[in-house]
């Protein structure tokens, strides 16, 4: 299968990485994805991309899946959406598979991904955008949508067709001239919604539902927009807390992806949320104490969750 050209590739196979990648396929765009997890990569070859709503049900979408950069050989559009701990492995594979003229799109959470890729890949051959679309890992190669956002990106005149693909594929794509301003703006999101949901075990609604949760979300989120004023950047938009409430709205029975990884053991990007904020506030000179402890109390989870494991002990919450 070397040197076959794909339409779209997809890097990773959790969640927003199925669902981009079936909804693309249904759009007509041939998508392979390439990742690590051989339960997703099989799964995704024997039965195809399942995708499972409210509306249609469960419906089965072609697609192929490789853990082999090889056979990706040659491709002009990539798609990110590992993890923001993945990101440095996503680079490597990429630089592999992805062509002289092409380009990867990054969607992730989190600072510092587009650094990474562009210190492997080039600056030229990496755009950075955000989304706030929803998605939930039902199994391998089994994702549910949790909810439609907005795909924000830089103006790249190089995304043109990816752009096109994913317009046909029904997202909504909006283009903004200031990518700093796009990265911080999703960060203020991500850092109001996801530690609080995981820490909770709760979905992404149910914070709007509790005045307490409520209050936490508008410090975290206004804790970020002072940090990158601090930083010269300006937020996509004027009040944070604002933002992270209709994206919790909008995405209302999600289970956002920090949740999904506490549930299942799994690494969080809490480091590249808000850890990055509280450093990057030390940085400034400006206080994040509600970052600061979000960021501790997801590590001590999770390294309660890692030492279980490693016991062999059933992790408990």
């Amino acid at each position: 299968m070397t040197n076959r050209r794909f339409d779209v590739l997809v890097v990773g196979t959790g969640a927003l990485a199925n669902l981009f990648a079936a909804r693309l396929s249904l759009a007509g765009a041939s998508v392979t994805l390439l990742g690590t997890w051989p339960e997703g990569i099989a799964a995704i070859n024997e039965h195809g991309i399942r995708l499972t709503d409210s509306e249609n049900g469960e419906i089965s979408i072609p697609a192929r899946a490789t853990a082999d950069p090889a056979e990706c050989a040659g491709v002009r559009l990539a798609l990110v959406l590992v993890k923001a701990w993945q990101t440095e492995r996503a680079a490597h594979q990429l630089a592999m598979c992805l062509s002289d003229d092409g380009i990867a799109l990054s969607l992730q959470n989190g600072l510092g991904n587009r650094e990474i890729l562009s210190s492997t890949l080039g600056e030229s051959r990496v755009e950075l955008g955000s989304t706030t679309t929803g998605a939930t890992l039902l199994g391998p190669g089994h994702v549910r949508p949790g909810g439609e956002g907005v795909i924000s990106l830089g103006a790249n005149p190089a995304l043109g067709p990816l752009i096109q693909l994913l317009e046909q594929a029904n997202y909504s794509i909006k283009l903004a001239p200031d990518v700093d301003a796009l990265t911080w703006g999703k960060l203020a999101v991500n850092a109001a919604i996801n530690p609080l949901t995981a820490l909770l075990g709760v979905p992404n609604g149910e914070l709007l539902q509790r005045p307490a949760a409520r209050a936490l979300m508008t410090s975290i989120a206004r804790e970020v927009k002072a940090v990158a004023t601090a930083r010269g950047v300006s937020l996509p938009f004027v009040d944070p807390a604002v933002a992270a409430e209709t994206v919790a709205r909008r995405t209302s029975q999600n289970r956002s992806s920090m949740l999904q990884d506490v549930q299942r053991g799994a690494p969080t990007e809490i480091d590249a949320i808000c850890g990055a904020v509280a450093q990057a506030g030390d940085e400034a000179g400006i206080p994040t104490p509600v970052n600061r402890t979000l960021w501790l109390l997801v590590k001590a989870l999770t390294d309660d969750q890692r030492r279980a494991t490693e016991e062999n002990q059933p992790v408990t919450s």
